[in-house]
């Protein structure tokens, strides 16, 4: 069972069960809520940061602005098939699940056993929270809460219950917008400034959690940026206010009772709150949110490329004088960047106008821009900083604005060495092609043995790579492959740079000169 959990809150066959696994990020199964280190919280006095205090010592009057505005969201659905009991695709063998097996073992964190499949039922109920941005019954929750619903109510907090409809949602950012019509003006919430927020800042969060009734939790930013790898927006708040099942799509709220964040995920080794949550940033969420108020989804932009950083190696090896923007590994053929012009090699530093610090900023300023849109890139090719045009496509669910490939292979043949960099090196026979399943025009040297004690490793280099370039020139073979190595350590350069086919991606591998 995966540890990192959608805070959604499920009733199969109108009785309360585990939570739902749907959406970009997995969740796991909760039984319990905590509170631990409220008091603690609500007790400390501190230093005002970024204008953030406990007014007198107690959250009461943040409460009494805040929570008249947030809501139960109750949906009904049907039965996935090849589901859980409670809904969820999360069986142990699950894409999903598979992925969260790996993302967190390889970090070393432990993976709680998956529960037993239970009896389906033909009808579940989900249970998630949201609040209300529009006195004429505009409410904003989170996608996953949801998701695949036939019918929508809302539970306001006098406890008055309307039907809602779905007025749009995108999964991308996991946010939705709900409509409801009430007899009169419904109490609202502002949204609040997400990037004042600053670690060790107050916020209070305000939910259903488990279906108990609104609960608030009070704790205090934990970490801003985290990266959850759900999606090329990921940038959430992390919080230590305990969340749960049935808090996902709540407001965070930081003392002055304003939204800057919306409750959506949490990491749990054991399925209840442990203090790791996290939270949709409200300057992202609310920009959102304004377009779906518009009715529908939201369209994203797509460029075409495969992007990896630029190391500290990558950038010695290139000739750039500091790492920064985004490298370009790949092109997809026939995408706007192939036709803008953009090649192999390229590192993108600046988009529309917007410096590229890192792929995550790049794969969000393409995702920002309609499509259609004709948009300047800054790019650092050969030693020089040009500008291209491109005219920005339209991202469809099959496509990435950008990813970085993984993925190993089985290894290859006996061959060539290259010492200084602990590669042994083997060309492309047909018998190899067979078994790394290479097309017929495959051309480059393939990684037969990976000295463990060399650079070759460090640098992350497999057995089964295939060198298709070396410092951005083509090689057909193991001997044309040492060859330029060897050259690029005569020329005096600190790292050789090699164009690599791993699997279905292509990746740039700096990988430093060192005597041996």
């Amino acid at each position: 069972m995966s540890p990192l959990s959608i805070l959604r809150r499920h009733r199969v066959a109108a009785l309360l069960g585990a939570a739902l696994i749907i959406s970009p990020v997995v969740v796991s199964f909760a039984q319990n809520s905590g509170t631990a280190g409220l008091s603690n919280v609500v007790a400390t006095t501190q230093t005002p940061v970024a204008g953030i205090t406990a007014p007198n010592g107690s959250f009461a009057p943040v409460v009494a602005t805040a929570k008249p505005a947030v809501v139960t969201v109750t949906t009904v659905m049907k039965a996935q098939p090849g589901t859980m009991g409670d809904g969820s695709p999360f069986d142990g063998n699950s894409p999903f699940d598979q992925y969260f097996q790996q993302f967190f073992g390889d970090q070393g964190i432990p993976m709680p056993k998956t529960p037993p499949q239970q009896q389906q039922s033909q009808r579940q109920e989900a249970l998630g929270s949201g609040f209300i941005v529009g006195s004429d019954g505009t409410i904003v929750t989170n996608n996953h809460v949801v998701d695949g619903a036939t019918s929508i109510k809302v539970t306001l907090d006098d406890g008055t219950e309307l039907p809602a409809k779905l007025v749009g949602h995108d999964a991308k950012n996991d946010l939705a917008v709900l409509k409801i019509k009430a007899s009169k003006p419904l109490p609202t919430v502002k949204w609040g400034d997400s990037d004042r927020l600053m670690t060790g800042d107050q916020v209070l969060a305000i939910g259903n959690p488990f279906g108990i009734g609104t609960t608030v939790t009070a704790g205090i930013v934990s970490a801003r940026g985290r990266d959850l790898h759900s999606g090329p927006f990921d940038d959430f708040i992390q919080i230590d206010a305990p969340i749960n099942h049935g808090n996902s799509g709540g407001p965070l709220v930081d003392v002055a009772g304003n939204v800057v964040g919306i409750d959506t995920a949490i990491y749990s080794p054991n399925g209840g709150s442990v203090g790791v949550g996290f939270a949709i940033p409200s300057n992202q969420a609310e920009k959102v949110v304004a377009k779906l108020m518009k009715g529908g989804n939201i369209e994203y932009g797509y460029l075409g490329v495969q992007i990896q950083p630029v190391t500290q190696d990558v950038a010695s090896a290139i000739g750039l004088d500091h790492p920064g923007g985004a490298l370009v590994a790949a092109v997809t053929d026939g995408s706007p960047a192939a036709k803008a012009g953009i090649e192999t090699g390229d590192v993108i530093t600046g988009f529309g106008g917007q410096e590229i610090k890192d792929p995550k900023d790049l794969s969000r300023a393409v995702a920002d821009v309609s499509p259609g849109a004709k948009e300047t890139l800054d790019v650092w090719r050969n030693g020089k900083v040009m500008q291209i045009s491109a005219d920005v496509g339209r991202n469809t669910e099959d496509q990435k604005t950008a990813s970085n490939g993984e993925g190993g292979k089985p290894s290859a043949e006996q061959g060539l060495r290259v010492p200084s960099l602990g590669l042994g090196l083997t060309d492309l026979t047909p018998d190899i092609r067979e078994q790394l399943n290479l097309a017929d025009n495959q051309r480059g040297a393939v990684v037969e043995r990976v000295n463990p004690d060399k650079a070759a490793s460090a640098a992350g280099l497999e057995p089964g790579d295939v060198i298709v370039a070396v410092d951005r020139t083509p090689v057909k073979s193991a001997r044309q492959a040492n060859q330029a190595i060897a050259e690029a350590g005569k020329s005096g350069k600190k790292s050789v740079l090699l164009l690599v086919d791993r699997g279905d991606a292509q990746i740039f591998v700096a990988v430093p000169f060192a005597a041996g």
